[in-house]
């Protein structure tokens, strides 16, 4: 496909972000292996779930591909006697759906393409490498001057999207770093507003954020060049990272685990709120915030993937932050999204849940208060404090920020609208996949207290006072009417006092005379 052609009709555009369940219903014994059916499901709606085929071996094969993680994942191990048995296809299947629940509640790996495929090979067939080279070589053939050096593969935690070390042909010394991305499903603006925005990132210019050296989109995908560091981001410095190895190598299993010295939390975290609070203040969209989107320049943070949010791509953390329905702007999300960068910054790895119940000892309370005010359950019911609140926190106030270079970005009024009416796209989407989410949660809760072993003893007690009441209440009704039957029976009879044919009784005084 060349890279100016449109995008086939009907193209559907996934949520990528959007987390897969696995649960193994049934197994099958064939002559020589065990096939397993398992039940895929893509989001809180049963109806959106399929089912596929898998043997052990093609675990196997899984799991080798995810050793370059280095986490000790719990696969069943392999017998080649008696692996036919039906004591030991029942303990392997359960074995199996150990395995699939840890890969699938697993941040990073939930997300990587090579789980994806596994789950869903439907939807993730194509080879995005090979559509992106294709959309690279076109690109080349109108601009010479740029030269592939090497592709960088994995380094992102994306499926679609994909990045080339290059270089220019007349500068060979430079090296750049050039990204591919395919649209996504927030992608709101119109075609020729899309293209108009991509390119006008060029002209930013910010202290904090990383210059682009050139971009342009079109109707199905964009390509961003960038100065390649080979420092590379915040992220390979907590994690001590080399930049351009894959994302799963580099941040799953960090062996090192340390937080930043107190100064540069207070310095970066400084400077990440002020580029935020100036893209707010433009009425630009973010959304992407997070440690490996930070490029380190000696000592300075700069902002990376501003082109995130115009091409519809969803976020590194919407599956957490769409959990509660009060981040529900695209600013609110960038707060919360600093919330886990600052966590991460402070303790050197991402917190184990969200909400953050307690919090480890930290370099200054000033980094609890701040974290508190975003991470806590009582801030996710509140919701996120402003970036000029988090501005005005001790942590952040005395910080002396040194840079001289004065922000620039003119964004033409016709172009605000269009990203304010994008914006406002974006978060109705997201408020409605919440409100989805609250509801089947509340279903859920409902359905799991109901069939709780407490709830079920509940249930047979009142059942069986409900019981005992019906029988007492038939055995009344029963008596009630016994005794309206033997009353009938003596009122219908005929009685000497009272029979009609019967003589008049004599009076009081006649019985005393006689």
């Amino acid at each position: 496909m060349a890279f100016m052609e449109k995008p086939p009709a009907g193209k559907v555009l996934l949520d990528d972000t959007v987390p897969l369940t696995a649960q193994i219903e049934a197994s099958q014994s064939l002559h020589s292996h065990t096939e397993y059916i398992i039940r895929v499901q893509r989001g809180i709606s049963a109806e959106n779930s399929w089912q596929i085929v898998r043997r052990y071996s093609d675990f196997d094969l899984l799991n080798n591909s995810l050793q370059i993680s280095t986490l000790s994942l719990p696969l069943p191990p392999k017998k080649l006697i008696g692996n036919m048995e039906r004591e030991f296809i029942a303990e392997r299947q359960k074995g199996l759906q150990a395995y699939l629940d840890v890969i699938t509640s697993h941040h990073i790996l939930s997300n990587c393409e090579l789980v994806k495929k596994f789950l869903d090979p439907n939807s993730y067939s194509v080879n995005y490498t090979e559509i992106a080279l294709q959309h690279v070589s076109m690109f080349f053939r109108s601009e010479p001057k740029w030269e592939v050096v090497e592709p960088l593969k994995d380094i992102g935690w994306r499926i679609r999207k994909k990045y080339f070390l290059m270089k220019i042909k007349n500068q060979p010394k430079e090296r750049l770093m050039l990204s591919w991305a395919d649209l996504g499903p927030d992608k709101y603006l119109s075609d020729k507003d899309l293209q108009y925005a991509v390119k006008l990132l060029s002209s930013c210019s910010h202290p904090y954020i990383y210059k682009i050296t050139f971009a342009t989109a079109n109707e199905s995908s964009a390509l961003v060049i960038r100065p390649f560091s080979e420092k590379g981001t915040l992220k390979d410095l907590i994690y001590k990272a080399k930049p351009k190895d894959p994302f799963l190598k580099k941040y799953c299993n960090p062996k090192k685990i340390q937080g930043l010295e107190l100064q540069q939390i207070k310095t970066y975290g400084r400077q990440i709120l002020e580029v935020l609070k100036f893209l707010h203040e433009k009425g630009f969209p973010y959304g992407h915030l997070h440690a490996a989107n930070v490029m380190l320049d000696g000592d300075t943070c700069k902002l990376l993937d501003l082109e995130n949010s115009l091409l519809g791509l969803p976020s590194f953390y919407r599956s957490y932050f769409s959990q509660f329905r009060k981040i529900n702007t695209l600013e609110s999300i960038d707060v919360h999204c600093f919330g886990h960068l600052l966590y991460e910054m402070t303790y050197g790895r991402p917190p184990d849940t969200i909400p953050v119940d307690s919090f480890p000892p930290a370099p200054s309370v000033f980094v609890v208060s701040v974290l508190e005010s975003i991470l806590t359950c009582e801030a996710m019911k509140n919701g996120m404090p402003t970036v000029s609140r988090l501005l005005q926190m001790p942590l952040f106030s005395d910080v002396l920020l040194t840079s001289s270079e004065k922000p620039q970005f003119k964004v033409p009024t016709k172009l605000k609208e269009a990203l304010k009416m994008s914006k406002e796209c974006i978060e109705k989407r997201l408020t409605e996949e919440q409100k989805l989410i609250h509801q089947h949660r509340r279903l859920t809760r409902a359905q799991s207290h109901h069939g709780s072993e407490e709830e079920k003893k509940k249930r047979k007690i009142l059942a069986r006072k409900k019981s005992k009441r019906s029988a007492y209440e038939s055995g009344e009704e029963h008596s009630a009417k016994y005794s309206n039957s033997n009353n009938s029976a003596g009122s219908g009879a005929s009685s000497p006092l009272t029979s009609p044919s019967s003589p008049t009784p004599p009076s009081t005084a006649e019985h005393a005379s006689f």
